[in-house]
């Protein structure tokens, strides 16, 4: 999804809610339908390598729908992506792919041995899907001289600025992204 602050392009508000708007209406209408009872849908950001964040640049969140998640119960296990995949594995028998999944933590706490098949309801928007940049726009004119042809050309920390302050006011404050990496001698 092509996010920045393009004159004449969705704005990144409007974006984000009609792609959870999207999940929504997939996840209601697989709710509705006979294979409720068996069904995990597994959804996750492929790509939060250097959002903002006040915790880790590399933090993004996921989520797990089925009749067999615990609701109303927070679960604040440590999850990797690999997490997400060796639980899918384990649910579908699968021996793992790699060490990397076979070492993952399964997210055990998040799944309860009891279904509650109440099915999901979608919500609509509470914003305007259709809502486009203006060239008053914040980063309108940096974002006119990105280059989004391919895959991770724009560059990204000017891209995540450009998002945030587009979304939380011009003056707001970036978070710093952290990351957790330490290096020998430094």
């Amino acid at each position: 999804m092509r996010q920045e602050s393009t004159p004449g392009r969705f704005t990144p508000i409007a974006m984000v809610a009609n792609n959870d708007y999207a999940v929504g209406m997939m996840v209601d209408r697989v709710a509705h339908s006979r294979y409720w009872p068996e069904t995990a849908i597994f959804i996750i950001e492929d790509d939060a390598q250097d959002g903002p964040d006040h915790v880790d640049a590399r933090r993004t969140t996921g989520y797990v729908v089925s009749p067999y998640i615990k609701r109303q119960s927070v679960d604040s296990t440590l999850y990797t992506t690999s997490s997400f995949l060796r639980t899918m594995e384990l649910l579908l028998g699968l021996p793992p792919m790699s060490q990397y999944d076979a070492a993952a933590n399964p997210m055990y706490a998040a799944f309860s041995d009891q279904p509650d098949l109440t099915a999901f309801v979608h919500v609509k928007p509470q914003v305007d899907v259709m809502e486009k940049n203006t060239v008053r726009a914040y980063g309108a004119r940096r974002s006119m001289k990105m280059d989004f042809r391919d895959v991770d050309e724009a560059p990204m920390a000017e891209l995540n600025e450009i998002l945030w302050k587009s979304i939380k006011g011009a003056d707001s404050t970036v978070p710093a992204p952290v990351h957790r990496v330490r290096f020998a001698g430094r």
